[in-house]
């Protein structure tokens, strides 16, 4: 029995020492103590090395199915709650909309579109649609990441209109305090909340088009793109078919307060980081893309296998794909479109053609457009005057005290 004791005893130090110390460690003058409030984990929180310790770590935490749609569940309640989800969950109602200047292009439309996320707050974006009618198509969230131009950007532009040029309608839309949707400072503390929930209504957008199929729901993104894709696909089944790009990694957990600026990824009682949240699409497909000089470079030997045994665990290994470019960069480029493109094609029910079953992907029918073109709101047709006008405003209205820090952004 003793011996039991003591096996036990020392299990407990040993997941203390391995899981739970470096989100608490901090140095001081005194030495190295232990932090037990500060549950935010971001950027290179652990380094490489510890990564991986942690994935054999977490790994042991689960044995089958049923075990890991318990922590499953535990990490999703998590997150809500880190992101203080009620606060503006009560918002979830109808989606008023402003939508103009249809382009028609070569074999696809490109519309300007905002919707109103919550009472005075915008999402601004571009909706592409095929061209060809039907009686019913699949649909794409296209969040874009931390990059210059951001929704207007050449391979957002093209990976948009080539998804809608295959029958599918793609909502292209901004991340919080970039392009036209400036209302906040993207650095602002809730970023992470205002950017999950514009994702959710751009989602209840297009499930409320009556030519949408509901059962062909597809999202994907690069980098501060991917955290969102896989963010919103883990908090919402109705996104059936995944594809985060350059992001997913066992040691990296977004550099910015859009990913890691609010404790989704930490309790007293919990801890997880981006691998586990990417597993949670399980069963549904999902590729993800990597490269060999970013914070994705160990996908094949860390992140990948982790999933792999989630996904096995629920009898469905073949929905889990890896793409890894191991001589390409932090970026959305042609090889990873072509991978995402071949993916969602197949998942997603769209056209194939012979360029699709030879793996070539054609984008040269693609005109990319200027930004006046592309926009929402300009002088001649301005963003409503019910709009909330800064930051402060969105705090107060959604009841964040910003009497208190972080909260905290003007003296008068």
């Amino acid at each position: 029995m003793k011996s039991i004791l003591k096996l036990f005893i020392g299990l407990v130090i040993l997941f203390n020492n391995l899981v739970l110390s470096q989100g608490f460690k901090i140095e001081t003058d005194h030495g190295t103590i232990l932090e037990l409030d500060n549950m935010i984990c971001s950027g290179g929180y652990w380094t490489e090395a510890e990564g991986k310790i942690k994935m054999e770590v977490l790994s042991g935490l689960w044995s089958d199915a049923q075990s890991w749609e318990k922590r499953d569940q535990a990490i999703r309640e998590n997150m809500f709650a880190g992101m203080q989800w009620d606060k503006i969950s009560k918002y979830d109602g109808k989606i008023n909309f402003v939508k103009h200047s249809k382009k028609i292009m070569n074999g696809y439309s490109v519309e300007n579109i905002a919707i109103e996320s919550f009472p005075g707050f915008y999402v601004t974006g571009n909706l592409y649609r095929p061209l060809r009618r039907q009686k019913q198509y699949a649909a794409i969230l296209s969040p874009h990441g931390h990059l210059k131009d951001k929704r207007f950007t050449n391979y957002v532009q093209l990976r948009s209109a080539y998804l809608a040029s295959k029958g599918a309608i793609v909502f292209s839309y901004h991340m919080v305090g970039f392009g036209e949707s400036n209302q906040v400072r993207h650095e602002m503390p809730i970023s992470l909340l205002l950017q999950t929930w514009n994702s959710k209504r751009v989602l209840d957008y297009l499930i409320g088009l009556p030519e949408v199929d509901p059962q062909r729901i597809g999202m994907t993104g690069g980098s501060g793109g991917g955290t969102q894709t896989f963010v919103l696909t883990a908090l919402d089944q109705r996104i059936k078919v995944s594809v985060p790009v350059v992001q997913v990694s066992a040691h990296f957990f977004g550099g910015c307060v859009c990913e890691s600026g609010m404790p989704i990824h930490k309790t007293a009682y919990l801890q997880t980081n981006n691998v586990e949240i990417a597993a949670m699409a399980a069963p549904r497909p999902m590729l993800l893309i990597s490269n060999g000089s970013d914070w994705t470079r160990n996908t094949p030997n860390v992140e990948f296998p982790y999933i792999k045994k989630v996904y096995a665990a629920m009898g469905k290994s073949q929905h889990l794909e890896n793409t890894h470019l191991t001589r390409e960069k932090h970026d959305y480029g042609y090889s990873k479109r072509i991978a995402a493109y071949a993916f969602l094609t197949k998942y997603l029910k769209l056209d194939s053609d012979k360029s699709f079953q030879e793996n070539q992907f054609d984008e040269g029918f693609i005109e990319v457009l200027t930004t006046e073109k592309l926009s929402v709101f300009t002088p001649e047709k301005p963003r409503p005057n019910t709009a909330l006008k800064d930051e402060f405003e969105v705090l107060k209205f959604l009841k964040f005290p910003t009497d208190q820090a972080p909260y905290i952004y003007y003296n008068d």
